[in-house]
């Protein structure tokens, strides 16, 4: 009884599953957002339109993998979010380094990868929720 009770109980406020569903329809939410907006998108920020255009494609299937890690919580599937989450915030500086963008633009990048970084964290200290399942 003892297990099932420390199994049940949300780190921080939110559940493991939770922040994977989270991170899952932000990502897919964002995704279109690139795709759909890419061009005016390009202009605001000083980005190149075939860059946020491509980064929105790239983030369809990474949501669909979130969605996948919080159904079943498999150990591998979480771990691999986490680290791609982890390497979003590296390439999202890289391209702050790489690229001159616009002020705006670096308001984006730095705000949507804090964002990410905040997830990762969250989904870092939740793994362990489940032990007898994931960890």
């Amino acid at each position: 009884m003892e297990h099932a009770f420390a199994t049940a109980q949300p780190a921080r406020g939110f559940t493991l599953k939770q922040l994977l569903v989270v991170d899952a329809l932000t990502c897919f939410v964002f995704g279109l957002l690139l795709i759909a907006a890419a061009a005016p998108l390009a202009a605001l920020l000083g980005l190149p339109q075939s860059l946020l255009f491509y980064a929105g494609v790239a983030l369809l299937p990474c949501a669909a993998l979130m969605a996948l890690a919080a159904k079943t919580l498999a150990k591998p599937l979480v771990a691999f979010v986490i680290v791609g989450n982890a390497a979003w915030v590296i390439a999202s500086i890289a391209v702050v380094l790489m690229l001159e963008v616009t002020t705006l633009g670096l308001a984006f990048i730095v705000a949507q990868a804090a964002a990410v970084l905040v997830l990762a964290v969250l989904e870092w200290r939740a793994r362990g929720q489940i032990r007898g399942q994931i960890y």
